[in-house]
């Protein structure tokens, strides 16, 4: 007679532990964002430190009454070069747009700048990545929209291109514009 073994339960109980946990996350309400634990509070301080030869960002800088958009970034990252041309035209439609680079080397950040053009009206710079611990940053490129009092009113993950920039980013950036205009 063959002897029963608990561990002969453990990979279906494995198995069924995964289905549940898909099936939770395919019938979430919005699949395509990951929450964040900032929406509605006010921004964490950004970096102290500015990517030498650039402006800095200060907390003034998301308080001031208008809508920030914040955009952690670096050279070294591939989605972030695809998404510049669009930070570019962001700026050229005058969207006070200020950048975080993110464990990056300041001269090949200077570099990359000085190549592809700044759209930044400051940055700030946080070559260990401390500073994106604190805003729930995990990997770049990721944007934030702050309303004028410097609370976070969206989260962006990922790059700023294609559909997801115009379908996902841009109505909720034109939402922030449109209630600080009623405001």
């Amino acid at each position: 007679m063959a002897r029963f073994s608990p561990l002969m339960i453990a990979p279906p109980i494995i198995f069924a532990a995964f289905v549940v946990l898909a099936g939770v996350g395919m019938f979430r309400p919005d699949k395509d964002t990951l929450p964040s634990q900032f929406i509605g509070q006010l921004a964490p301080p950004l970096p102290e430190a500015a990517l030498a030869g650039y402006p800095g960002i200060d907390s003034e800088d998301l308080t001031s009454g208008e809508v920030t958009v914040i955009n952690y970034w670096a050279s070294w990252c591939p989605p972030c070069r695809a998404e510049h041309p669009n930070l570019l035209r962001l700026r050229e439609q005058g969207i006070r747009l200020y950048g975080v680079n993110f464990k990056d080397k300041e001269s090949q950040a200077r570099a990359y700048l000085a190549d592809e053009g700044n759209p930044f009206l400051g940055i700030g710079f946080d070559p260990n990545g401390r500073n994106s611990i604190d805003w729930g940053v995990t990997a770049p490129p990721e944007t934030f929209i702050i309303a004028g009092d410097g609370t976070v009113l969206y989260k962006f993950v990922g790059p700023l291109v294609g559909s997801d920039f115009e379908q996902r980013f841009m109505p909720q950036l034109e939402k922030a514009l449109a209630d600080h205009e009623r405001d």
